[in-house]
């Protein structure tokens, strides 16, 4: 029997981890951990409800932290089969694992030197060694190219834009077909492809993250420049917390757009994380996954000054020219834009612009929402700069752009499973599923089991 059961990403935007099980055989889709709220961070370090060494495979739609996070604990408790990705995706992984492990042990490291943590001593959830120990399990896969999984299932992946690399899932296995969409991406984004549709299954597995909303249609890069030159103007710095991976490059390409418009040319703009300089340089290596030319890849490179030592980062804050500081990670929860944030966020003559999903419990969510002060390192720190959101420049598809998606298939599947998105966003998507396509929709509980 076949079944379907999600041990994270149901009720939630992070933590995507589902589960198909076809007898003693079983394929984890997505291996991510849980971030934002304190207690679905704790899940992180509790066991999973299944022996990592009964997974037979893992299929990586993409590597974000909440879709690849868990894989270097996944193979210490003992996985031993193939991670199956794309080349960029495993690429990105290496760098976004690598990075995860290492800023696990230096707040571990940290916290132990300054006595925050209630735990003594405080214990990273895996280091930098368990990252590369995970990176030996992979297989790489080409779009559109069926391979064959363990246990007899076979495995296709179709572009999904969102990142490089990303891609939707096709997995045919007993007869039945699952479509997993992975995260989508935007229609007619300038850098990635749109999503592919996918033309049959019998079940999907699709994600809600903007289920309930619809992406403002403005232009981001006026967007974008409107909020650096009045921040310039009042002798500000524009300090944007940006997911390493996607997000930076997306902003260097609009950035650089302003730049060739003749705006902003002199200002400063700074790339403040190494892994996003190494995430920029991978765009040249994966060309066939995104719509930019070679000279464009190389112009939009060049505008940013790359910093990827601590003393380089330091100098950046301690420089008072206007200038735009990118910097990881994107939701504000770790990394060197705390360091920018506990120097910026206390002046109002500086913006802090986020440029994408903030989930719930993180710092970049609360700001956001108009919280006055955040918590870095154990410190409070009042939040009197400007804050602004560039939500048109969200990789994930929005409401309409899911339901474009979903009507890519040519016959109605006998289930729809709405996963990756918090509960108003899933419901809303479930909603819209059955008023305007009549199909059978369901929002799964964590661990609940279906039967397909």
């Amino acid at each position: 029997m076949l079944t379907l059961t999600s041990l994270g990403g149901a009720g939630t935007v992070t933590g995507s981890k589902h589960l198909l099980t076809n007898g003693d055989s079983r394929i984890l889709i997505d291996c991510g951990l849980f971030q934002g709220l304190k207690n679905l961070r704790e899940l992180n370090w509790e066991p999973l409800p299944i022996a990592p060494s009964s997974i037979d495979a893992v299929v990586l739609t993409h590597a974000h932290l909440d879709h690849s996070g868990y894989l270097p604990k996944l193979v210490r408790d003992g996985f031993r089969g193939r991670i199956y990705a794309t080349a960029a995706t495993r690429d990105v992984a290496e760098l976004i694992l690598k990075d995860s492990g290492f800023l696990n042990e230096k707040d571990a490291d940290y916290a132990n030197r300054k006595g925050f943590s209630k735990h003594k001593p405080a214990l990273p959830l895996y280091g930098v060694r368990d990252a590369e120990r995970a990176m030996e399990f992979f297989s790489i896969v080409p779009f559109d190219n069926p391979v064959q999984l363990p246990g007899g299932a076979t495995l296709t992946f179709r572009h999904a834009g969102h990142i490089l690399g990303a891609a939707s899932a096709e997995i045919e296995w007993s007869g039945r077909r699952i479509a997993f969409s992975g995260d989508l991406g935007r229609y007619d984004d300038p850098m990635l492809p749109d999503p592919k549709p996918i033309p049959q299954a019998d079940a999907i597995v699709i994600e809600s993250t903007y289920g309930n909303r619809i992406h403002a249609p403005a232009d981001t890069t006026e967007v974008l420049g409107e909020v650096v030159e009045r921040t310039v103007k009042r002798g500000g710095t524009v300090v944007i917390p940006a997911f390493a991976v996607g997000r930076a490059q997306s902003l260097l390409y609009h950035l650089w757009k302003l730049k060739s418009a003749g705006r902003l040319s002199n200002i400063p703009v700074y790339l403040d994380s190494p892994m996003a300089i190494d995430a920029t340089d991978l765009l040249h290596a994966h060309s066939d996954d995104h719509r930019l030319s070679h000279d464009e890849c190389a112009a939009i490179c060049k505008i940013a000054t790359y910093t990827r030592d601590v003393e380089g980062s330091k100098a950046i804050t301690a420089s008072a020219w206007p200038k735009v500081v990118i910097s990881a990670s994107g939701m504000a929860t770790g990394g060197r834009v705390l360091h920018h944030l506990k120097s910026f966020a206390s002046d109002p003559k500086h913006t802090i612009l986020f440029s994408g999903y903030q989930a719930a419990g993180t710092r970049g969510r609360a700001m956001v929402q108009g919280a006055r002060e955040i918590k870095i390192h154990g410190q409070w720190v009042p939040v009197r700069a400007e804050v602004d959101d560039l939500s048109m420049l969200s990789a994930h598809a929005d409401g309409n752009e899911l339901m474009r998606w979903l009507s890519g298939f040519q016959h109605a599947p006998s289930r729809v499973f709405i996963v990756h998105g918090e509960d108003e966003a899933a419901e809303a998507l479930r909603v819209r599923i059955d008023r305007e396509l009549g199909w059978n929709a369901t929002v799964p509980r964590q661990q609940q089991v279906f039967d397909l």
